[in-house]
């Protein structure tokens, strides 16, 4: 359910009218969330085994440091804290807030919504694992529910008897161009609001060091859990080009209203629109969750104040590092930055998940080392290593290369950003050594 509520977010509900508008035949729009598909699942094998290797709190900060240097960790941190997780969660935060009001018909302030979700997460995760790992699946369960309504009320619509209206899907050609530079070019632009849309499966990472047997249950949920999307995705995708047709995909940026309007009526749009606000709520839960096992693993190395590391005597989660992390995500909605840094996350994001699977190559090195003294690894691996973990770190590097030369100024700033994070750590470095820690 982590790995799921990670991924799944509100990015389903409104990306895929963004991918056709750049490709404009089914089969290229169902190709593109096929291949994100396959990207994902390359990524989670990946982080299935980093996990298994090293089952520490924090996730990529700890491989990364492990593997490299402990600064490479931190600016993982840094990044994270000011750019991934403060953008991606407050724009969440205000998305669940415009859904809410539009829902209910109220007026009011978006901010003031989006903060007391914010704050009711924070608390609830604050009571313990259980408590938001439960709220989590809840939520998760509900967004399963949500996208398994659109396939179905998307199936029956198509499947009634008579005249109903849907386009019939034309599966050739199979592109609306002859392939050529501009062709491929054009699908690499659509893999991006795709990849958004899959990014998050590394989240369960950041709490491996509270999983029982990570080894064998990390792994396990990794796989199941990027599969479980993939299949839902592509399902879901089906139905809005089977609805909708491609060029009724891309004249509407609510995909999943639309289909359910015209599958069922005013009345199946208006629960689409509730379970998308559950979709966002849900993301922020189980962002509460997860994303402070980061920053209490940073604590705990003394890269952020000691008391970010401390854990609750009664309810055992780490409720300072919980706190920091709502306090970023309010401040940022507050702000009203939330959009301008969204626009980082894919660039910093992709750049550390290149970074993160490469450590694969540096673990199986150290692990050649070893072998003669009998000190193997006998947890998960990733198959077709190194072939298929190359082709991930390549495939994310250029995703993130892309990226910044579409949007040099919001790419540039990203950069900007990750690299002012070396002087504070070489301070940070130089406090936690003179104090001892």
């Amino acid at each position: 359910m982590i790995v799921m509520g990670g991924i799944v977010g509100s990015g389903i509900f409104i990306n895929p009218y963004v991918v056709a508008t750049v490709l404009h035949t089914p089969t290229l729009i169902l190709g593109a969330w096929v291949v994100g598909g396959v990207i994902a699942l390359m990524g989670g094998l990946a982080y299935a085994e980093l996990g298994g290797r090293m089952p520490k709190v924090g996730g990529p900060y700890a491989y990364l440091s492990a593997a490299y240097h402990p600064a490479l960790g931190f600016l993982y941190g840094w990044g994270s804290l000011l750019v991934i997780h403060a953008g991606g969660t407050a724009a969440v935060a205000v998305t669940f807030a415009k859904y809410f009001r539009a829902l209910l018909g109220i007026g009011g302030n978006d901010s003031a919504i989006a903060v007391t979700a914010v704050v009711i997460l924070v608390a609830i995760n604050c009571a313990g694992v259980r408590a938001g790992s439960g709220v989590q699946s809840f939520f998760m369960v509900l967004r399963i529910l949500a996208i398994a309504m659109i396939v179905a009320c998307g199936a029956w619509f198509v499947m009634r008897a008579g005249a109903t209206g849907a386009p019939a899907i034309a599966w050739t050609p199979v592109a609306d161009r002859p392939l050529s530079l501009a062709l491929l070019t054009a699908f690499g632009a659509a893999l991006v609001p795709v990849m958004f849309a899959y990014g998050g499966w590394y989240v369960s990472n950041y709490v491996a060091g509270e999983i029982e047997e990570p080894r064998k249950n990390l792994p396990f949920a990794l796989i199941l859990g990027v599969l479980g999307v993939i299949a839902l995705y592509v399902a879901v995708n089906f139905i809005y080009v089977r609805v909708l047709g491609a060029s009724g995909l891309a004249a509407t940026e609510t995909p999943a209203s639309a289909a359910m309007l015209r599958a069922v009526g005013a009345r199946g749009a208006a629960l689409i629109g509730a379970a998308i606000s559950l979709s966002t709520l849900g993301f922020l839960s189980a962002a509460m969750l997860t994303y402070p096992r980061l920053f209490f693993a940073m604590a705990e190395d003394g890269l952020l104040p000691a008391a970010v590391a401390r854990v609750s005597a009664r309810t055992r989660a780490p409720i300072v590092a919980i706190i920091l992390q709502g306090a970023v995500t309010i401040l940022t909605a507050l702000l009203g930055t939330y959009e301008k840094i969204l626009s980082y996350v894919v660039v910093m994001d992709w750049l550390f998940f290149g970074l993160t699977a490469s450590c694969l190559f540096v673990f199986r090195m150290w692990e050649r080392r070893v072998a003669d003294a009998g000190e193997t690894y006998a947890g998960y691996r990733v198959p077709g290593h190194p072939w298929t973990t190359g082709l991930f770190v390549l495939i994310a590097w250029l995703i993130a290369l892309n990226t910044v030369y579409k949007n040099p100024l919001t790419g540039g700033t990203a950069l900007c950003i990750l690299l002012a994070g070396i002087p504070v750590y070489f301070l940070l470095r130089g406090r936690a050594r003179r104090s001892g820690s």
